[in-house]
């Protein structure tokens, strides 16, 4: 009788270790600061820190409708333009990820905003909540570039991974500025991808964990896996859209992508890179992510105009201030 009261407290106390890792994994992982970032873009030869201090930008600072500070920063190449891309990085990251994308959007005459999400880099919260409050921080930042560039401002949206699921879900509350969407990596369902992660990547079961860690992130974290579900936003939603992901995707299975593609009504895209894991199709495939990116850009908000065409890219500036330094 000793013994199985001692085996059932040590099974309870397991299965409460488990879901009280599985609650700080999902919400709470800790972020990767900005110099471990540009280090591993730097390896892959993807962007640099000393790329991005080179560049001119403004520091902004916005608070969230439920009061938290959130950070970005504005890289206005082009100030006689008013067609934006916001780019929003993935879990853990910061907007220090996002640099990768800079030249692939600039190179077009985009002006560039790369945000911190809630709990990441620079910007306050406690809990990542995969778009269900995320998509209010965007439509913060979509309000903050109407409101200094006036109603005739053209935005689009770039998201990879948490990010990826983050436009997505904004989908449902789009302003009427913003033109288009690019998720990398996302996932279709939060639900979904918690079964996932739980079986396939953990090896555990469903049952009991997935009511049990679902349980906490509600009572904590104030949403649950079921209100996170970015295919219901993508199924409604008429804005072009274009998924890209690597097919060798284990983390957020690349299906999720092809589901999303299959219901997405109106103007959709889908790009699968050959050899990709999660999270690194750009770095597999540079040259066709950027020319389905390039294409898919034309198609929605037209060529860059000959004004700002005709201005330095980000790449050029820096080569300049190489040959100086030389």
């Amino acid at each position: 009788m000793y013994i199985t009261i001692l085996i059932l407290l040590f099974l309870a106390i397991l299965a409460v270790g488990i879901t009280h890792f599985g609650f700080l994994q999902i919400t709470q992982m800790k972020v990767k600061n900005d110099l471990s970032l540009f280090a591993i873009l730097e390896s892959l030869g993807l962007y640099s820190r000393d790329r991005y201090e080179a560049l001119v930008k403004k520091e902004v600072i916005l608070s969230s409708i439920d009061g938290l500070k959130l950070s970005g920063a504005a890289i206005e190449l082009y100030p006689n333009s008013k067609r934006w891309i916001i780019i929003v990085h993935g879990y853990t990251g910061s907007r220090a990820v996002s640099t990768q994308f800079i030249d692939m959007f600039t190179d077009e005459g985009f002006n560039v905003l790369l945000i911190d999400q809630r709990r990441h880099g620079r910007s306050e919260g406690r809990y990542t909540t995969y778009g269900y409050y995320e998509k209010y921080d965007i439509q913060t930042w979509v309000n903050w570039l109407i409101e200094q560039h006036g109603p005739g401002t053209e935005i689009g949206l770039h998201g990879q991974s948490l990010g990826g699921g983050t436009v997505l879900e904004y989908l449902s509350i789009a302003a009427p500025q913003v033109k288009l969407v690019i998720a990398d990596c996302p996932y279709s369902d939060l639900s979904d991808l918690m079964k996932h992660q739980i079986t396939t990547l953990n090896k555990l079961p469903t049952i009991p964990f997935f009511r049990w860690v679902n349980n906490r992130i509600r009572k904590k974290a104030g949403f649950s896996f079921e209100q996170v579900s970015p295919i219901r936003s993508v199924r409604e939603s008429d804005l072009p859209v274009m998924f890209i992901h690597g097919d060798n995707d284990t983390y957020v299975p690349t299906r999720m992508s092809q589901e999303m593609y299959e219901v997405k009504p109106g103007p959709k895209k889908l790009v699968l890179i050959e050899g990709a894991i999660h999270a690194n199709a750009y770095h597999i495939n540079p040259h066709q992510y950027r020319k389905e990116v390039r294409a898919f850009l034309h198609e929605h908000m037209g060529k860059p105009q000959e004004d700002t065409a005709a201005e330095p890219s980000p790449s050029d500036f820096f080569k300049e201030k190489t040959l100086e330094s030389v």
